[in-house]
């Protein structure tokens, strides 16, 4: 911004910040690239019902970028389904300009609860983050790029908000962001179950609208831990059940719980759960 005095000392130090966070940024994520492939986790899908897969390493890797141990992150957002009648509550859609934003409780996803993939420990909690409006206009997702920037030069907890990190043993760690505030059911310290309600999807930090974002990561630190990949045991739309993770913009729904076959274990992937 230049100010009624035209370029100044102002405007120099704004954009000498801007290039240094930039440069900040760049280097955290070449510092955090996984250093050899790993065979993915097979886990329990930690939610119920019929969710949308967006941003997924299924489509792409990095599937968000390797900053904040995010390489093979995914976003789930809840889609339920009426009973013969279509879908009985639709999100609101994008618009273009108006309304700039709307209330998190209008998305069905605000509110679901989310599940411990398998055993571990809680180590680390924040619950007390505001779910912010939503960022679905054009106006306001140009507001949450910006926001998103400024947010990864703070706290890990800017950019998740409201979040649990969970130790599942042998040196992964999963990771459940965008929580509701006052959701949480667990604190540091507790030991959980493959199965367990833990919290509510909410739509606190650096989120469009309410979702959950999960990602695994090899040590506890979000700022210097690197992604780890996974695998879940779900039905896609056609009632196929499948290993992996799915495709960005289809649909998965848990199955029943993963056996591991002699494939399984001759491709490398081992079973947390």
């Amino acid at each position: 911004m230049v100010n009624t005095q035209g370029i100044g000392p102002l405007w120099y130090t704004g954009v000498a910040l801007l290039v240094v966070g930039q440069i900040m940024r760049m280097t955290l994520i070449r510092a955090q690239r996984p250093l050899r492939a790993r065979e993915p986790l097979l886990l329990r899908l930690p939610v119920t019902g019929r969710w949308l897969a967006l941003n997924g390493p299924a489509t792409k890797v990095p599937s968000h970028t390797h900053s904040h141990a995010q390489t093979y992150a995914i976003d789930l957002k809840y889609v339920p389904e009426g009973s013969g009648r279509g879908v009985t509550r639709q999100a609101p859609p994008f618009r273009w300009l108006w309304p700039l934003a709307r209330r998190p409780r209008l998305y069905p996803t605000y509110g679901m609860p989310l599940l411990a993939p398998a055993d571990g420990v809680v180590v680390a909690t924040a619950g007390r983050q505001r779910d912010h409006l939503s960022r679905m206009s054009l106006p306001a997702f140009l507001y949450l790029y910006l926001e998103g920037f400024i947010r990864s030069l703070g706290w890990p907890s800017h950019l998740l908000g409201n979040h649990i990190i969970l130790d599942l043993g042998e040196g992964v760690y999963a990771v459940f962001a965008h929580l509701r505030r006052g959701s949480l059911r667990v604190a540091a310290g507790d030991r959980v179950t493959a199965g367990q309600e833990i919290a509510e999807c909410g739509n606190s930090g650096n989120s469009s609208e309410p979702h959950l974002h999960f990602q695994l990561m090899d040590g506890p630190d979000v700022m210097t831990a690197r992604g780890v990949p996974f695998a879940w045991h779900y039905r896609d739309d056609d009632g196929v059940e499948r290993v992996g993770v799915p495709e960005d913009t289809t649909h998965c729904v848990p199955a029943a719980r993963p056996r591991m076959t002699e494939r399984d274990g001759r491709a490398g992937m081992t079973e947390r759960g």
